[in-house]
């Protein structure tokens, strides 16, 4: 009887994990079968380079949001990359335990944060300040990429700590043995070492930043035009299917369809250069 149950519990968990795959499958192939077509009518080269998007005109170039979608993503890398590696060494190499138990938890907590809220503090308290400090408009490249840079903390912060913690400690010890400080020790062993996991969290929190709607939607501005500095108001590709999907039509729809192809395919790509670190640095092991 024993048999019998643990394979019917192993089938359940077959088709479990089956039905969250078709799930996926069915999102792509649905987005696919109301976007290619579009890029293939209209073509790859001006939907993705042209700067004209006027639905009511015919014409569907994407460049602006595509630009500004790659400036706030790396405008974001640059806020949240370097503050979250620097949190994930602190508190796996320098803070007492009783600390991390504390702190990484609670920075865990910001990833259930709604990005609704953090928008409205983007609104309320950051727009407003780079206005009056640095000028334009507030709602600006420069807001979105530091609120998503605070939104992928948790990513980057997280998966770094597990990298670094699974550093043997063997590694530190002969470090310290051989002559080295313990920074020493941790910025050329430690760090080198778990630097596939490192990375493979740094790109998990690019695709975060990239995917992300609401909290651009309300601080970025939402100009349709192509950004000349971090200060300028723009649209992300995000943003844009979230703000025209409601009311689009006929080839404005299928342009937004289109859109979203492009964005699956980004992710796509980002996730896969994460795995392949990933799998790269067990390999290694």
């Amino acid at each position: 009887m024993s048999i019998i149950g643990e394979k019917g519990v192993r089938r359940i968990l077959l088709v479990t994990a089956f039905s969250a795959l078709s799930a996926l499958l069915l999102i792509a192939l649905f987005i696919i079968n109301e976007g290619v077509p579009f890029i293939f009518r209209y073509g790859l080269r001006d939907f993705l380079f042209s700067s004209e998007w006027k639905p009511a005109e015919g014409r569907f170039g994407i460049f602006p949001m595509l630009a500004a979608s790659v400036w706030v993503t790396l405008g974001a890398m640059a806020v949240g990359a370097p503050l979250g590696i620097a949190g994930a060494v602190f508190l796996s190499e320098f803070a007492p335990k009783s600390v991390m138990r504390i702190i990484k938890p609670a920075i865990e907590l910001l990833a259930a944060i709604p990005s609704v809220v953090y928008g409205f503090i983007g609104v309320m308290v950051l727009a407003p300040l780079i206005r009056s400090s640095l000028g334009g408009p507030g709602l600006s490249i420069l807001a979105g990429s530091i609120i998503l840079g605070i939104m992928i903390l948790p990513t980057i912060m997280s998966i770094s700590i597990d990298s670094l913690l699974a550093v043997p400690q063997s590694f530190r010890e002969g470090s310290l043995a051989l002559g080295a400080t313990t920074w020493q020790g941790v910025y050329l062993v430690i760090v080198r070492a778990a630097k596939s996991g490192i990375i493979a969290g740094v790109i998990l929190g690019m695709g975060r930043a990239i995917g992300e709607t609401m909290a651009v939607i309300m601080v970025a501005g939402n100009a349709v035009k192509i950004p000349d500095s971090a200060l300028d108001s723009a649209r992300t590709l995000t943003a844009n299917i979230a703000l025209e999907m409601s009311y689009a039509t006929g080839m404005h729809r299928q342009a937004l369809f289109a859109t979203g192809v492009v964005l699956f395919v980004v992710i796509i790509i980002l996730n896969s250069l994460a795995t392949v670190v990933i799998k790269g640095k067990v390999a290694r092991r």
